[in-house]
C-alpha cells in the first residue's frame, strides 16, 4: 500500500519534471511505513522513532527547496515529500482508511487544483523586469508612468547608472494579458537598450 501511495504521487511529480519523482517518493513512503512498524514493534516509546522520521524529512524536504530567478522553488515538491512520508506512516501504524482519505486528498491538491491555479496566475502575476537605457532626466521615471499607464501595480527596485547607461529593476504585478502588451511595448522601444523579464 505504501509502494502504490509512493508511486501515484511520484508519478504526479515526475510528469511536471519535479525533483523528487517516482523513485524518490516510493522510497520515502516505505521508509516512513517501515519505521513507524518498527518503532511501534521494538520500542517502548513508539513516538521517539516517529518523530526523527519526521525530523529526517525535514531534512530532505529541505534540499528540494531552493531559489531560481528570485523565486522560490521546490516547496509543492516538498510538502509531498511530508505528506508522503506521513502517509507511509500513518500505513505502518495500520491506519488505513486515513491513509487513502488523505491519498484522495493530496491527489485532488496536486492535479484537479491545476486549472484553478493557472485561472489565478491569468488573473494575477507578479514578475521582474530590468531595463538599460542611456541616462537621460527622468528616463526611469517614463517607465515608471508607462507601467501605471497599464494599470500595473509597481514596486520599485534597485537603480543604477553607469557612465551615460541607467538601468532600473522593477516588480510589477498585473493580468498577464497586461504584463504581454507591456513586454511587446518595451521590446519594440528603440531607446531600450538591454530588457530582462
Amino acid at each position: 500500500m505504501a509502494l502504490l501511495i509512493g508511486a501515484v504521487v511520484g508519478l504526479e511529480r515526475e510528469y511536471r519534471s519535479k525533483s523528487a519523482g517516482l523513485r524518490t517518493m516510493i522510497l520515502i513512503a516505505l521508509g516512513s511505513t517501515l519505521f513507524t512498524i518498527l518503532s511501534i514493534k521494538v520500542s517502548l516509546d513508539a513516538g521517539r522513532i516517529a518523530a526523527n522520521v519526521i525530523t529526517g524529512i525535514g531534512f530532505i524536504g529541505g534540499g528540494i527547496i531552493f531559489r531560481e530567478h528570485n523565486q522560490v522553488v521546490g516547496l509543492t515538491t516538498a510538502a509531498a515529500v511530508w505528506v508522503t512520508a506521513a502517509m507511509g506512516m500513518a500505513i505502518g501504524a495500520g491506519y488505513y482508511e486515513l491513509s487513502i482519505l488523505t491519498f484522495g486528498l493530496v491527489i485532488l491538491s496536486l492535479v484537479a487544483l491545476i486549472p484553478l491555479q493557472n485561472i489565478m496566475k491569468t488573473r494575477n502575476q507578479i514578475r521582474n523586469y530590468r531595463i538599460v537605457t542611456r541616462y537621460q532626466q527622468k528616463t526611469l521615471k517614463r517607465y515608471e508612468d508607462l507601467f501605471r499607464e497599464y494599470e500595473m501595480y509597481v514596486m520599485r527596485g534597485k537603480q543604477n547608472r553607469k557612465g551615460d547607461r541607467i538601468s532600473g529593476n522593477w516588480t510589477l504585478q498585473g493580468t498577464e494579458k497586461q504584463h504581454e502588451k507591456l513586454t511587446r511595448y518595451l521590446l519594440n522601444d528603440s531607446e531600450v537598450l538591454e530588457f530582462d523579464f
